[in-house]
């Protein structure tokens, strides 16, 4: 798999691949093609496949490039967390990433 395509090229005939060769090229578009944080985390969910894998790795590229997680959406997964993982990842977004 190289770069080359758009998700849209690639998306009808996409099928599951969970090695590096294939996710991370995938990613790596999926943040390339996105207009923002969250477009680039749907963009990825949006090829099927192996969606969690794909997910991460985009939005840690796109946490990057856009300035961290949406207000928005890290409420939300903090809502979500229990508490015992909401604090580890306060302290981990604390000491890695702000």
């Amino acid at each position: 798999m190289t770069l080359a395509g758009t998700f849209d090229e690639i998306r009808p005939s996409y099928k599951f691949n969970e090695s590096s060769q294939e996710t991370v090229p995938q990613a790596i578009r999926a943040f390339i093609d996105s207009t923002g944080f969250e477009d680039a985390i749907r963009t990825a969910v949006s090829l099927g496949g192996d969606t969690d894998t794909l997910a991460c790795i985009t939005g840690g590229i796109a946490q990057a490039f856009y300035g961290g997680v949406p207000d928005p959406i890290a409420n939300k997964v903090y809502e979500i967390l229990d508490k015992r993982l909401a604090k580890i990842t306060r302290e981990f977004m604390e000491e890695f990433c702000i």
